[in-house]
């Protein structure tokens, strides 16, 4: 039982300190306020593509310089994670590596998704890894996947179909059923990138190491898929990067901070609701902001997408605020980083 002293009295140095109440107050405000951070880096998130189609950059060359442009600021705040709770295990690191690789292939494949069928629709295609990664826990885990996400399947496939530009006329893009494929192949390695970075977050106090990692490899690679592809640009221009310093700044630190630690702490509805929120402002701002304009066919096709989301995430049990983050087939804490 809590002891609390009258406020006009001295300490009783006999009373037992209350843990949550020390927890609470120790915690960064935007870790008391999951709902908040969740939101806004949700919505910072929804202009990914949007400064990515401003930068004017090639695929590599945007996924290099968002991932380079991150590394100072992730690697100071990755200092200072190591000296309040010290190194991380070296398997973890290790993940974070691998994680990477499938983070460059994800940059790229998304950036070139962009391309065929623009920004808010690649957004939409993109967020179909929230099946993904039930599916791949299955086949590489052995993790059956709960019913709600075997219903998701389906409804997100027939989604994309539809986006694709396969059924009726007038898709907008310039090569929709392209696009419609690379954004499955954007997916699966979004997933993959997902499942490995969680296994490097066994703490969710300290987000910015592994990200520092899986980023820093992760340029690498796409320099030499770049170089291997021939659309890479090493040389700043501007004001095409100042974009990118902007998307890097924005998407891959403030946002990935904010959502990593605070979406295994909101319950299932919730968390559908946010991860709602990317997609569905990234078809708003391309057609506000870029005239995108999708045929009522692919809008038909995005909402059944979202609808797959909502599925695939609903049902989830509220997890404790200190708890490590969920199992790998857990799809309803997938996290954003676009």
């Amino acid at each position: 039982m809590t002891v609390r002293p009258d406020p006009g009295s001295a300490p009783d140095p006999g009373a037992v300190p209350d843990p949550g109440a020390a927890r609470a107050c120790a915690e960064p405000l935007w870790l008391r306020h999951p709902l908040w951070s969740a939101g806004a880096g949700a919505l910072v998130i929804a202009f990914s593509a949007l400064l990515v189609e401003r930068s004017g950059a090639s695929p590599s060359t945007a996924a290099v310089f968002r991932c380079v442009y991150a590394l100072p600021l992730l690697a100071a705040l990755a200092a200072r994670e190591r000296r309040r709770f010290g190194a991380r295990p070296r398997a973890e690191r290790r993940a974070a590596w691998f994680a990477g690789l499938f983070f460059a292939a994800d940059l790229i494949l998304w950036h070139h998704t962009i391309n065929a069928v623009g920004t808010g629709l690649a957004t939409v295609l993109a967020n179909t890894q929230v099946v993904v990664v039930g599916i791949a826990a299955w086949v590489v885990l052995g993790e059956r996947p709960e019913r709600r996400v075997i219903i998701a399947v389906p409804v997100m496939l027939g989604g994309v179909v539809l986006i694709s530009g396969v059924v009726g006329s007038g898709a907008f893009g310039q090569r929709p059923l392209l696009g419609g494929a690379l954004g499955l192949l954007t997916a699966v390695a979004y997933a993959g990138f997902l499942l490995l970075l969680r296994r490097s977050l066994s703490d969710l106090r300290r987000p910015a190491g592994p990200l520092l990692d899986a980023s820093a490899v992760a340029a690498l690679a796409a320099v030499l898929a770049g170089w291997a592809y021939g659309d890479l640009d090493l040389a700043p221009a501007w004001p095409g990067h100042g974009w990118l310093v902007v998307l890097a700044l924005s998407s891959q630190v403030l946002a990935w901070l904010l959502i990593s630690v605070s979406l295994p702490r909101l319950p299932a509805v919730v968390t559908s609701i946010v991860l709602l929120l990317q997609p569905v402002g990234a078809v708003a701002i391309g057609v506000a902001l870029l005239a995108e304009t999708p045929s009522v066919v692919q809008y038909a096709g995005v909402v059944l997408v979202l609808a797959g989301v909502v599925a695939a995430t609903l049902g989830r049990e509220r997890r404790p605020g200190g708890a490590p983050p969920p199992a790998p087939g857990d799809v309803a804490s997938v996290t954003l980083d676009r």
